[in-house]
C-alpha cells in the first residue's frame, strides 16, 4: 500500500494513471496528452510500473503501457476497510463526534461564571462482584487505575486516601503516550467527604484548567447495593463553582465518566485472580 500511495502522490503520475484508465497508450502519446517531455513521462511510468500500477510491452518501436486495475482495486479495498473501521457503530469516531456536539453546545452556554452550577448527572451500573470487591475497586489506587479514565486514556498519577478528609489526585494521559512526552490530558485534585465501606463513598474533585485554576467542583456520590448477582452501583454527579473555562470539561462528563464506569463493569466481569477475588471484611 505504501508503494502505491507514494507512486500516486505525484500529480503527474496521477494524470498518467487517469489517461491509462481510458485505454493503453504508448509513451509518446502519453507525454503529449500530459503536456510533459517524453523522458520525464518515461521516468514516471517506470515508477508506476515498479509500484505495480502499470504494465508495459514493446510493440515494434513503441512501448505500450496499460493500467493494472487489480492494484487500484486492492488500494480501494484497503481505503474502504479503513473508512469502515473509522465509522464502526459505537466506535471511537462516533464518541468523538458526540463529544464535539457537546463541546459546541457547552461553549455557547458558558458565558459567565456559575453557568453550569447545579447541573447533575446520574449513572447506574450493575457490577458482577460482591460489594466488598466493588468497594476495593472504588478506593484502592492499584484497582482504581484500571478503570478510572475514559476510553483512550491512562492514569499517570493517582492518590486516593479512602477516609474522610483524605486527599485525591487524579492525573491522566493519552493511553499511547508511553513515555509521558505529550501534554497531560487532565489533572484533578479533591478530598474525600464520606466513607461507609461497601455502602457509600462521597468526594469532591476539581479538574484543573490549563493555566492551573479550577474548572469546577464535582460532587460525586457512590451508593452500593448488594444483589443476588453482585452489586448495583448508583452514582450521582453534581457540578458547582463552574467557570467560563470549564465548558470543555463539563461537555465531557456524561460521555467520559460513563466510559470509565463501563471500564469498571468490564474489569469486575473479568476479575478472576485470587487477589482480585479477595473481599475486605
Amino acid at each position: 500500500m505504501e508503494a502505491l500511495l507514494t507512486a500516486l502522490a505525484d500529480p503527474a503520475r496521477w494524470r498518467l494513471v487517469s489517461l491509462l484508465a481510458e485505454r493503453p497508450r504508448p509513451v509518446g502519446v502519453l507525454a503529449q496528452l500530459a503536456g510533459a517531455r517524453q523522458p520525464q513521462t518515461t521516468k514516471h511510468l517506470q515508477a508506476l510500473e515498479r509500484a505495480g500500477l502499470v504494465i508495459s510491452q514493446r510493440t515494434g518501436q513503441r512501448r505500450i503501457y496499460a493500467l493494472r486495475s487489480a492494484a487500484l482495486r486492492d488500494l480501494a479495498a484497503e481505503l474502504n476497510r479503513l473508512a469502515d473501521l473509522a465509522e464502526q457503530p459505537g466506535g471511537p469516531r462516533e464518541a468523538f463526534d458526540r463529544h464535539g456536539l457537546s463541546l459546541d453546545a457547552a461553549r455557547l452556554e458558558a458565558r459567565e461564571p456559575g453557568w453550569a452550577d447545579g447541573r447533575s448527572f446520574r449513572f447506574q451500573r450493575s457490577l458482577a462482584a460482591d460489594p466488598g470487591l466493588a468497594w476495593r475497586h472504588l478506593t484502592e489506587t492499584s484497582l482504581l487505575a484500571r478503570w478510572w479514565t475514559p476510553d483512550g486514556l491512562r492514569v499517570s498519577e493517582l492518590v486516593f486516601e479512602a477516609r474522610p478528609g483524605g486527599r485525591i489526585v487524579h492525573e491522566y494521559r493519552d493511553a499511547e503516550d508511553a513515555d509521558g512526552s505529550d501534554v497531560v490530558a487532565g489533572r484533578a485534585e479533591g478530598v474525600v467527604d464520606d466513607v461507609r465501606p461497601r455502602e457509600r463513598l462521597s468526594y469532591r474533585l476539581s479538574p484543573q484548567l490549563p493555566g492551573g485554576g479550577l474548572a469546577f467542583t464535582a460532587h460525586v456520590d457512590y451508593v452500593l447495593r448488594p444483589t443476588g448477582a453482585g452489586t448495583d452501583l448508583d452514582v450521582g454527579f453534581r457540578v458547582t463553582g463552574s467557570t467560563v473555562g470549564s465548558a470543555d470539561f463539563i461537555a465531557g462528563i456524561e460521555l467520559g465518566f460513563g466510559q470509565s464506569l463501563d471500564k469498571l463493569v468490564a474489569t469486575l466481569a473479568t476479575a478472576s485472580t485470587p487477589t482480585d477475588m479477595r473481599s475486605t471484611t
